[in-house]
């Protein structure tokens, strides 16, 4: 069986291809790819695979634009990672969904589900042939997660709450298992959601997620210089005091994002 990964999150791609790898021995693995740009491209190009695991919320947006983008034929199953209405939009169009952490043995009854509906997917094409449950699905989920882009944040001041607008924020990024908010006049702030929460959140034509610690503002962003190994090293306004680096797999999609692509 050939199978296609889409996934941003490394720790959980390294773990869906460990527990394949025990589940169907002699499988053939691709990926992953970590946001919509390059799961496009490279569907374009490769669309013999049995099966797809794509999570719901990659790097540079929801992967439902992925099906905006192109038409995909393959049976997919979701991963997610707290997505209650997605759950319930996967319940009610029977298409199966894995939750985060991955569990090994909901795994091998999603790969058991896949197997049964198989003769229902079929080798049909287009919206209208066995995959049409597929789409209707995805049409259910955009009408029911329609995300309303946070325009403010409310945040802690010592004893007071101060209101910050979305474009007063320089960066957010993650140091010592803390999340701060950098505003452009370098005012910090604690606040309590994770980066994976912000991404969702965050509008994606604004906001970058460049690595694991940091989601940059674009308005923030002075300049780009190259790095060693084909990385790429920004420079923020204010300094977080915190090197930021590109990684050589995310680099091309940041200059895509920089480029108003």
């Amino acid at each position: 069986m050939k199978i296609l990964i889409i996934e941003d999150e490394e720790l959980a791609a390294v773990r869906m291809k460990q527990l394949l790898e025990e589940l169907e021995p002699g499988c053939e693995l691709a990926g992953p790819f970590d946001t919509v740009i390059s799961s496009i491209a490279h569907l374009k190009e490769v669309r013999d695979y049995d099966l797809i695991f794509l999570d719901i919320q990659l790097a540079d947006g929801k992967s439902f634009a992925i099906f905006d983008a192109i038409q995909v034929d393959t049976p997919v199953i979701f991963t997610t990672a707290f997505d209650e209405y997605a759950l319930q939009a996967f319940d009610l169009n029977s298409i199966d969904y894995l939750l985060k952490p991955i569990n090994k043995d909901k795994l091998k009854l999603s790969l058991e589900k896949f197997r049964k509906m198989k003769s229902y997917f079929g080798a049909g094409t287009g919206i209208g042939g066995p995959n049409k449950k597929l789409y209707e699905m995805i049409d259910s989920l955009k009408e029911k997660q329609s995300v309303q882009y946070k325009d403010r944040f409310l945040v802690n001041k010592g004893d007071s709450l101060v209101p910050v607008k979305i474009n007063e924020i320089a960066c957010f990024y993650a140091e010592d298992k803390v999340v701060f908010l950098l505003t452009i006049d370098k005012r910090r702030f604690i606040i309590p959601q994770t980066l994976e929460e912000l991404e969702s959140r965050l509008d994606p034509h604004l906001f970058f997620r460049v690595n694991r610690q940091f989601i940059l503002s674009g308005e923030a962003i002075q300049k780009v210089h190259n790095y060693f190994n084909f990385k790429l090293k920004v420079e923020l306004v204010p300094d977080p005091g915190i090197e930021i680096i590109v990684s050589r797999s995310r680099g091309a999609d940041f200059k895509a994002w920089m480029n108003g692509e």
